[in-house]
């Protein structure tokens, strides 16, 4: 019998950089797998690379047969319920909190969400905290997956090494000259070094 070429996941926290690595993959030769609803906008100009039924994943996950030997974008509170029928190997990207924080305020205040009696920045940084401490539990003790922490400044300043070591971490041949052709440093534009000299003491 053949063996599962497993499934690919890109996860972390949103505006961790996980789109940029879903290009990535897309443009190594790495199957994805997107349903193209989510259109590019002002935040994520070459898009989101996301898909619907995700959401779905904690109730339905029968069609995950379809994403064997592909790459598919699921958000972290999702990953716990990835299913041990299936082989997972999953680049989950870090980015300071900091950055995360102020690029999800930016997003909100551009689409007209971001509400004034929401939580605070503090109350956000200690969810997402507790968030990243149990999933990464969960994660370490998930005899189906196999997991690659991936630094998100380590992307744009080391490009080609970082993507050279995601083709080793997935033992594929991917296009390494044509991963790296797509990370734009330019769409770095919450930088934590900027935003805590912002910050009051």
């Amino acid at each position: 019998m053949t063996a599962s070429p497993g499934i690919v996941i890109v996860s972390g926290l949103p505006r961790s950089g996980t789109s940029m690595m879903m290009q990535m993959l897309k443009a190594g030769g790495m199957p994805i797998l997107t349903d193209g609803i989510r259109k590019p906008d002002e935040d994520n100009p070459l898009g989101y690379y996301e898909m619907e039924r995700v959401k779905q994943l904690g109730t339905d996950g029968a069609w995950l047969g379809a994403a064997e030997g592909k790459a598919i974008k699921v958000v972290s509170p999702l990953l716990e319920h990835l299913p041990s029928t299936h082989t997972f190997k999953v680049i989950f990207m870090e980015r300071p909190l900091v950055e995360i924080l102020a690029s999800q305020t930016v997003m909100l205040r551009r689409k007209g969400l971001l509400k004034d009696t929401g939580p605070s920045e503090v109350e956000m940084r200690n969810h997402f905290e507790a968030h990243l401490t149990r999933v990464k539990a969960w994660l370490s003790e998930a005899k189906h997956i196999s997991i690659r922490y991936q630094n998100y400044h380590n992307m744009l300043t080391a490009t080609s090494t970082q993507a050279q070591e995601i083709a080793g971490f997935l033992c594929r041949p991917l296009d390494i000259e044509a991963m790296a052709g797509v990370v734009r440093p330019e769409f770095y534009r919450q930088r934590a070094t900027e935003l805590r000299s912002l910050l009051k003491c």
